[in-house]
């Protein structure tokens, strides 16, 4: 199957989750090479673009095969983003912009932005239309949660929205805000959101940590695609093995120890290649190596000192230590296949800003700090 966003054809239709300090160019670039997809960036922040931050538009590169420039964009007023919009279609070039009205992080929520705004419809749909008025051609989407609670649920309403503002696809992550990333995800609401938006594709997200998740998601809720997060740390092989699956090919079982090494090894100097600098790439790689590792029987201690390596030669010379030690066949544990890596915090109660519930029909954007969040965060 299939997905259209706008011009964009996305076959097999898998998306890359915008991930702070993960969804580089260079964690992009090595996903794409194990399938094809759209792959989106990291968050930025549109207030940021607005004000000419050096290390916003940095973030702003992507890799000479990226066919389709895919940006995630923040904001909370509608002046502020149809700006940025302007600025990212006609100046960098980019071919598709996500809105990202689904943030749990506190600092984000208790200023009214990310979970929290979809509740304040009115002011949702102006920020939604003016950044589809001012891309033009280019589809731009909205990635968003269930809603701040159990007890106050916004994504029918903000999906119904957006596909009359003119966004060309939705995407649910089936938790709620104060969820945060525990529990499990929600995927009969998925369903309820398809049901209910029928004019344009709509994604579902959460708790897809292999192939067979993606395929169960479609079937159980009859969502256009799948938009994979926390699944792929540690395993960009799982847009292979997703691929596969649309296909109709066998999925292949989870790699050797030797064969994870190998993609660790050439994730760290595409990260070192895209900051020009050895030790930022290496710096920026520590994170990695538990994602990596997860599972295996490699020892608390490897984990440790890999995640403190600072050169190229270093972490080799760790790499085949631990190859030696452990051997490149081992394999990976049947009970370790589904190990979750990346956030696993929640349950939490949101902060919103005074009176945030009781003014839901205000078109008032949130002050200017809740627009002047860093990028990436």
């Amino acid at each position: 199957m299939a997905l259209k966003i706008g011009p964009i054809d996305v076959d097999p239709p898998v998306v890359l989750a915008p991930m702070a300090g993960v969804t580089n160019a260079a964690f992009r670039s090595l996903c794409r090479s194990f399938g094809a997809g759209l792959y989106v960036s990291e968050m930025v922040s549109a207030r940021a673009m607005l004000e000419g931050s050096a290390k916003t538009f940095g973030m702003l590169t992507f890799g000479p095969g990226e066919a389709v420039r895919s940006i995630q964009l923040y904001g909370v007023d509608p002046h502020v983003i149809g700006h940025a919009v302007r600025t990212l279609v006609n100046d960098i070039g980019v071919d598709h912009i996500d809105l990202n009205m689904g943030c749990p992080v506190p600092k984000v929520t208790k200023l009214g932005g990310g979970a929290a705004l979809p509740l304040h419809g009115v002011l949702f749909a102006a920020i939604v239309g003016e950044a589809v008025r001012a891309a033009g051609i280019v589809p731009v989407t909205v990635k968003m949660r269930m809603g701040i609670d159990e007890e106050t649920t916004t994504y029918v309403n903000a999906g119904r929205i957006a596909a009359e503002q003119g966004a060309a696809a939705v995407a649910l992550h089936a938790r709620t805000a104060e969820q945060l990333y525990s529990g499990t995800a929600d995927w009969s609401a998925i369903a309820h959101l398809k049901s209910v938006v029928t004019t344009v594709p709509v994604l579902g997200n959460g708790d897809i940590w292999d192939a067979a998740d993606g395929m169960e998601m479609i079937r159980q809720t009859g969502c256009d695609g799948v938009v994979v997060g926390r699944g792929c740390l540690g395993k960009p092989w799982l847009f292979r093995d997703l691929a596969d699956a649309f296909a109709g090919r066998p999925v292949q079982g989870p790699p050797t120890l030797g064969e994870v090494v190998s993609v660790m090894r050439r994730h760290v100097r595409l990260l070192a290649d895209a900051k020009s600098d050895e030790f930022l790439g290496v710096r920026d790689f520590r994170k990695h190596t538990g994602w990596y590792l997860a599972g295996y029987p490699v020892g608390g201690a490897t984990r440790r000192d890999m995640a403190q390596a600072s050169s190229l030669a270093e972490l080799d010379t760790m790499i085949d230590a631990l190859i030696d030690r452990v051997g490149a066949n081992t394999a990976l544990p049947p009970e370790n296949t589904r190990i979750a890596r990346g956030h696993t915090q929640g349950p939490r109660r949101v902060t919103l800003p005074e009176g945030w519930r009781e003014s839901a029909l205000d078109p008032t954007p949130p002050p200017k700090e809740a627009d002047a969040l860093v990028s990436g965060g």
